[in-house]
């Protein structure tokens, strides 16, 4: 294998390429961007490692989740305080069904770009650059606005430096509504659509997840936060090579290279080819690095992405992200999970339900729907379950607020309420009431593999 530095993917064939105008502008913006301290730590990225390694082993669970592209004008204390919110509390329902901690991960501070399918897009008559995250260009449909603009990845990293700090303080000082799962926003389960066993289910587990929080709150006498030390790790899709390896570091005291723009890069579905510059350049860190796999993966070349993003077969250093569809992942995921174990190679499986699973309307509004997210999880749960091996997190497009972007779900969000509340610069993601439903729906599988013997 050749020999890597932060810099020899430029000798790769670059997916899903930026186009810049000026080169010279691009190479100022990323030596100023390699000055900049660095946003995560070499001690927060090893940390995760160790957490992930457990996951592998199905001591811990990740939860994975947050918007599908941040803006910047989303770094908004009260934006990010319902993200964090939602994240926490969706994890207090997973540890309460699957008893064993969860490693909680935001797509947050640092998920500024997204891959398109086009290059292109056409609005009457006009053609004009695709919008490829505030990384790269911005939303409006005009020739500035997606104009490929290298000063926004330093507007970027400032907006990821600034929701960091804010992030940290919340952390640090605890979330006090999250304690109570009584005051939580449950009242969606009192819809007639909800089965009324499966709501008994859900105020049970509630209650149970109170008492427990207010037990250990007595006995410490201090908060949850101060006897769990709440800590949140950050991800994003590592898109844009030149952000990426601008802040990528040697560290004192420890070997490697480390890319410090997030604890968890990973690789997307359309970057992941074997012979191109984003296998190329992850192959290289020490962190953890994640990789989306779609239902075309071949056996083969899922394993040929183990060994050359983890040649040396360290735990904690991958995480296989599936992404294969409801009606896809029942045929196309155990051959993948067969050939990796056969091969030896020690990954975490992850279920991305998401991305599989996006739909048009026929008024042509990009959803998803709640039940076939639902679905994708519980299969991967029992192919896992029928080959030995682990399901050991799931990853999730969600936001804290009241959008109206993916159907179903006991809110009865119907094709007719889409454009009510549609938020999003690109995927449809779940809201608030449909991401706790979902970690209630998770957690009731979890408590059924949890009480199940040991072989």
């Amino acid at each position: 294998m050749s020999t890597w530095s932060p810099t020899s993917w430029k000798t790769k064939t670059i997916t899903q390429d930026v186009r810049y105008e000026d080169p010279k502008e691009v190479e100022d913006v990323v030596t100023a961007l390699g000055r900049l301290p660095p946003l995560v730590t070499s001690w927060e990225v090893e940390r995760l490692r160790e957490l992930l390694a457990d996951a592998q082993q199905g001591r811990r669970f990740l939860l994975q989740g947050g918007d599908c592209a941040e803006s910047l004008s989303d770094c908004r204390p009260d934006i990010i305080t319902n993200r964090q919110k939602i994240i926490l509390q969706m994890s207090l329902v997973l540890i309460h069904g699957g008893h064993r901690p969860v490693i909680r991960v935001g797509r947050i501070a640092g998920q500024y770009a997204k891959p398109r399918s086009k290059p292109t897009e056409t609005r009457g008559g006009v053609e004009l650059p695709s919008y490829f995250g505030d990384l790269v260009n911005r939303p409006e449909f005009t020739p500035e606005a997606r104009r490929a603009d290298p000063q926004l990845m330093l507007a970027c990293y400032h907006h990821a430096a600034m929701t960091l700090n804010f992030v940290r303080s919340l952390s640090d000082g605890g979330f006090a509504d999250v304690h109570h799962p009584e005051y939580w926003d449950l009242s969606f389960f009192q819809q007639a659509a909800v089965p009324g066993e499966l709501r008994e289910e859900y105020e049970q587990a509630t209650r149970k997840l109170s008492e427990a929080l207010r037990f250990m709150e007595a006995l410490g006498e201090r908060t949850v936060a101060d006897l769990t030390r709440v800590d949140f790790y950050t991800s994003h899709e590592g898109l844009n090579l030149h952000y990426e390896s601008a802040q990528t570091r040697q560290v004192p005291w420890r070997k490697g290279w480390y890319d410090l723009t997030t604890h968890l890069p990973w690789i997307g579905e359309r970057t992941r080819a074997l012979d191109g510059a984003h296998v190329e350049f992850f192959r290289g860190i020490r962190n953890p690095v994640g990789v989306k796999l779609g239902p075309s993966v071949s056996p083969e070349d899922a394993v040929r992405l183990a060994e050359q993003l983890n040649p040396d077969n360290e735990p904690g250093k991958l995480v296989l992200i599936t992404r294969m569809g409801a009606q896809k992942v029942a045929d196309a995921l155990p051959p993948v999970v067969e050939a990796m174990r056969r091969a030896g190679r020690l990954v975490l499986w992850v279920c991305d339900p998401m991305h599989g699973n996006t739909v048009s309307t026929s008024s042509g509004i990009k959803t998803r729907n709640f039940d076939d997210v639902l679905r994708e999880v519980e299969q991967s749960f029992d192919v896992h379950e029928r080959l030995g091996s682990i399901l050991g997190g799931v990853h999730f497009e969600l936001t804290g607020e009241d959008v109206t972007e993916c159907m179903g779900g006991a809110v009865g969000i119907t094709e007719k309420d889409l454009e009510r509340n549609y938020a999003t610069l690109c995927d449809p993601r779940l809201n608030y009431r449909q991401a706790l439903e979902m970690s209630f729906r998770l957690a009731r599988r979890m408590s059924r593999l949890a009480r199940a013997p040991q072989s």
